[in-house]
């Protein structure tokens, strides 16, 4: 049995002790971009804190209101291209179909349980289930970048010209 079989099947409830980022973040723009990101959790029926957009990801990453996580392969981080600053931690090991057994011991290696934590992947998908996991096991603060790096397959079936933090002009940079 590994962590990710033991972690309970629902998120904690949110507690009144435990303030959201939004009630105590000094910038107005930043708790705005925090209640947004709280609200879509409530319309979009998901456990975890929230979901941002990858405009909202970066504001959050460079104001140092938030840690962004890539949760892509290794493979995908380096051919690809990847957020600068941000750590990988991966959700699923290149060609591998169960989740990576120290997923949560190593994001705990890189992030905080009680800080806001921005899962980033190749379309929005790994990471809402990273986003999910991470909620479960006691991250707080854990939200989905829509999206992800590359964004949706167009109608051709190639990434990156709908939506997506490299089609939204955002910094990255390429092994």
């Amino acid at each position: 049995m590994n962590a990710i079989d033991t972690v309970p099947t629902s998120a904690p409830a949110r507690s009144a002790a435990a303030p959201s980022p939004v009630t105590r973040h000094a910038d107005p723009a930043i708790a705005e971009i925090f209640a947004r990101a709280e609200h879509r959790a409530g319309e979009m029926d998901i456990e975890y804190a929230g979901a941002v957009t990858p405009e909202e990801a970066y504001r959050l990453h460079a104001a140092g209101a938030a840690r962004l996580v890539d949760v892509r392969t290794r493979q995908e981080w380096e051919l690809v291209g990847h957020v600068a600053g941000a750590p990988l931690v991966e959700w699923r090991g290149y060609r591998q179909q169960r989740p990576n057994p120290l997923f949560l011991d190593e994001l705990a290696a890189v992030a905080r349980r009680d800080e806001p934590v921005l899962f980033l992947c190749r379309s929005g998908v790994r990471s809402h289930h990273a986003a999910d996991l991470a909620a479960r096991a006691g991250f707080r603060h854990a939200y989905n970048v829509l999206e992800g790096f590359e964004g949706d397959l167009d109608p051709d079936r190639k990434r990156g010209s709908l939506g997506g933090w490299r089609h939204a002009g955002l910094p990255w940079v390429q092994s």
